[in-house]
């Protein structure tokens, strides 16, 4: 079972990226305040569960959070960063935008849970890096599965624009189908122009 706090007397906040390994679209990044003690057994890192289930989960993640935010970076932004740099922005852009949506009040956390082994750190905020965090605190899991649907939903919108790519199912990721579609059609602005595009012979 993943663990509620790392710090209980803190208000803890945990942060984790989906995207970092796809070849076209932004980074997202989400950040997530849950209640103390709070416990959820469906709770898990959103790679170990089905679409549904994320989905599902993430209704109640909205609901029972503190707070949470949502932020990405594009592939734009990435180019000129570096993937890691653009995911570690897109964190402290969800850290900066947390707020109870219950109330609409700003709310900053006092420590700051970090799926990883590194972090740039933009904020005034303590953290910590937890390699594999998502498996193991709720927080950081709860992040995954926002972070992953919400770039879901946007790769679903991308695909309608340039349906030759198979976003749809792919969502940006390095498949055969997707450097096939790169052979025949070239980038798209949504490209990550410094990443690899084609496969060299």
């Amino acid at each position: 079972m993943l663990k509620s706090q790392y710090s209980p007397d803190l208000i803890e906040c945990g942060c984790d990226e989906a995207g970092r390994g796809c070849l076209a679209g932004a980074v997202f990044a989400a950040a997530v305040v849950l209640p103390k003690d709070y416990s959820n057994e469906r709770l898990n890192d959103s790679k170990q569960l089905t679409e549904r289930q994320r989905y599902a989960l993430r209704d109640e993640i909205e609901r029972d959070a503190l707070a949470w935010a949502v932020a990405s970076v594009d592939a734009g932004e990435i180019d000129r960063l570096n993937i890691l740099r653009a995911s570690m922005h897109a964190m402290n852009l969800a850290v900066g935008k947390l707020v109870d949506h219950r109330t609409g009040q700003p709310v900053t956390p006092e420590l700051l849970l970090i799926d990883g082994n590194r972090f740039y750190n933009e904020t005034l905020i303590p953290y910590f890096t937890i390699v594999k965090g998502d498996a193991k605190y709720l927080s950081i899991a709860a992040a995954s599965i926002l972070a992953k649907t919400y770039r879901d939903d946007y790769m679903l919108q991308l695909h309608a624009r340039h349906p030759q790519y198979g976003w749809d199912s792919n969502k940006g990721y390095p498949t055969a189908s997707h450097y096939a579609a790169l052979a025949q059609y070239g980038p798209t602005p949504e490209h990550r122009k410094t990443f690899k595009l084609r496969i060299e012979n």
